[in-house]
């Protein structure tokens, strides 16, 4: 405190209203292989629409991890997702390049468009911003000119054998029409009276000679083309934008001349959206020039919009014809490219998933300071994976590794008694640990998107029962039983254990999931993979713990740096005494003590600039076994003399 010179009134305030924050409990965490989407970045998912929208739709070859996914968030709307970094993947790219990869978008702005460099990639102008082989559906035109966008009198018919329904026809000159141009003739020789409604596609150009079919509809020529007719030329897709580009205000103001472009983003075989030629994206009147700006102040050059708004391609390099294409906007023509620009993308490769790669892409969520995830769904993992999951939990010790056997274990197999010992063998090899949960098997679900029925590990589904359970009661709750354990979105179950079935499984800490005639298909167990006898074989203290732990040192930050004295320890105890009395009176623990004071802060512990609080729990148990004794008695005998 400062001291003062003269007389009057210091005023000062100390806050000693700290508390226990709230914590998320119910943040699920996944990595999987798909078909799109940023690779190794995490990925925050609401719902089910989503995963589809960023992720792509589940196929015969990701349908178990996609599942696993889409289980979880039936039950919660928060789930972070990890593409996996496949071996071998690559992003399709244009130009007949060398496919390389770009993994997200971060990568792509670190690698080439970092503060305004505009690296770019050689040679290839475009890049299919989904890396596999997703991106090989798509095609780009760009139209580059007024120009470019339409020629009236580009040539003239010489052809005076032309038919009604023919489909090739001779031009003067076929240089300046390429394949994908829309041709209109004019009404008689020599005119520029166009009829708009009789307009064709280019489908082949050999020399002179024009391939030709009807825009809309079927057949070829809809009348006889008089010989000597003007022939008007169009971009393909060019009642897709407002008009030709020309020249942008803000380049104009600048003395610069011919920035605007127009481009468009097909599915150009109908595998991204179901319709062949389909316009997916398009982006009008954007600009050559680096610093152009558009009418709200944006920056309008073409890289940059399509890096802010595509969710399909990334710029890759100029035009080779666009010699100044990348110039600032002061005083630039810029090069007049006078023919639509079309570009296919191929190259685009899946690769190849190992344990490895799941592995790197689960490391993502180790960081429990950066983040927040509760719950780790293993998928269809092996042992040795699973392991390396229990291994991030453990070092958090702020969430739980849900784990499935393997589909071979269980499915296709008609005898219980060998699935049973599949499932014992499998998760014996699995080491002991209270961060992990294991359940017993596959739930078979109706696939909307493939139509077929599909056999899918249950692990997204414990982690989903973990999370709901949070949300409608608390994490101290077993998400087990007939209350908080129903699986939802399954008609049954590959591997239905018995009673002595049940037992052998919940002896080896694995959780059996139950059909029961009547009552649906259940989570019938609420034990953690910890062998040692001890209340944290039991999911509901596991998490309860967590949740006191994760809470409490929170809460404790801001205890760093005060001094080691009584005022800051009745301080502590404060914080902590009332949040554990609200746990307990929401049946979280039975009793609690909390132990800081100078026993434990002895002058020792103050010298080595400590900090010591010893928080004693009793946590309330779960209900696993009931005992119904019915004793009959004599009519004449007193309840009294026989109930003791």
């Amino acid at each position: 405190m400062a001291f003062q010179v003269s007389p009057g009134v210091l005023v000062q305030e100390k806050d000693l209203t700290n508390i226990v924050p709230a914590v998320s409990t119910s943040i699920g965490a996944y990595a999987f292989n798909s078909t799109r989407g940023p690779v190794g970045e995490i990925t925050l998912i609401s719902n089910e629409q989503e995963l589809v929208s960023v992720f792509g739709k589940p196929t015969k070859d990701n349908f178990e991890e996609y599942f696993t996914a889409s289980s979880f968030l039936q039950y919660s709307n928060a789930l972070k997702v990890v593409r996996t970094e496949n071996t071998g993947i690559k992003n399709a790219v244009t130009n007949s390049g060398t496919a390389l990869l770009i993994k997200n978008g971060n990568d792509y702005n670190t690698a080439y468009l970092a503060s305004g460099a505009y690296t770019g990639i050689s040679g290839i102008e475009f890049v299919a911003r989904n890396a596999g082989a997703y991106g090989n559906g798509l095609s780009v035109s760009v139209c580059p000119s007024a120009t470019a966008y339409e020629v009236k009198g580009v040539t003239t018919v010489n052809d005076s054998a032309v038919a009604a329904g023919d489909t090739q026809i001779t031009v003067t000159s076929g240089t300046n029409i390429g394949v994908g141009d829309i041709i209109a003739f004019s009404s008689s020789a020599g005119t520029d009276d166009y009829d708009d409604g009789q307009e064709y596609e280019v489908t082949a150009v050999a020399t002179n000679d024009l391939t030709i079919k009807r825009r809309t509809g079927s057949g070829g020529l809809t009348r006889i083309i008089t010989n000597g007719a003007n022939v008007r030329r169009r971009w393909k897709y060019y009642d897709q934008v407002s008009g030709a580009p020309g020249t942008s205000p803000d380049v104009s103001a600048a003395g610069g001349s011919g920035d605007e472009m127009h481009i468009v983003v097909v599915d150009s075989d109908g595998t991204i959206n179901g319709t062949s030629g389909e316009v997916l994206e398009k982006f009008e009147n954007v600009s050559k020039a680096s610093d152009a700006k558009d009418a709200q102040g944006s920056n309008n050059f073409y890289p940059e919009v399509i890096f802010k708004k595509s969710s399909l391609i990334y710029w890759g390099d100029h035009n080779s014809n666009g010699t100044n294409w990348g110039n600032a906007k002061a005083n630039t023509t810029f090069t007049d490219v006078t023919a639509p620009i079309s570009l296919t993308f191929t190259g685009g490769v899946d690769g190849t998933a190992s344990d490895g790669v799941r592995k790197t892409a689960f490391e993502l969520f180790q960081d429990g300071e950066t983040v927040d995830v509760s719950l780790i769904m293993a998928g269809n993992a092996s042992a040795t994976l699973i392991g390396d999951l229990i291994t991030i939990a453990e070092t958090r010790k702020d969430c739980v590794v849900f784990a499935s056997p393997q589909r071979a274990d269980v499915v296709g197999i008609a005898s219980a008694i060998t699935q049973t010992n599949n499932v014992l063998d499998f998760f014996n090899g699995i080491r002991s640990s209270s961060y992990v949960v294991f359940d017993s098997g596959y739930k078979y679900m109706y696939d909307r998107y493939n139509d077929v029925f599909r056999y899918v590990p249950l692990n997204g589904d414990m982690a989903g029962l973990t999370a709901r359970t949070d949300l409608t009661n608390d994490s101290w709750f077993s998400p087990a039983g007939l209350n908080r354990g129903i699986i939802r979105g399954a008609s049954k179950v590959a591997y239905n254990p018995n009673k002595t079935q049940r037992d052998e499984l919940y002896r080896a800490r694995i959780n059996p999931v139950v059909s029961f005639p009547g009552q649906g298909i259940v989570l019938f167990g609420d034990k953690t993979g910890l062998t040692t006898p001890s209340a944290f074989d039991r999911i509901n203290v596991r998490r309860l713990f967590i949740t006191l732990e994760k809470a409490i040192s929170t809460a404790s930050k801001f205890q760093l740096f005060e001094f080691n004295d009584e005022f800051t320890r009745a301080n502590f105890r404060n914080i902590v005494e009332p949040f554990l009395r609200e746990i307990q009176g929401r049946r979280g623990i039975t009793d609690f003590l909390v132990v800081c004071d100078e026993t434990n802060n002895t002058g020792e512990v103050i010298d080595r600039n400590e900090f010591v609080a010893e928080i004693f729990i009793k946590p309330a148990r779960s209900i696993n076994f009931i005992t119904l004794s019915f004793v009959a008695t004599r009519t004449g005998v007193s309840f009294d003399e026989v109930a003791g």
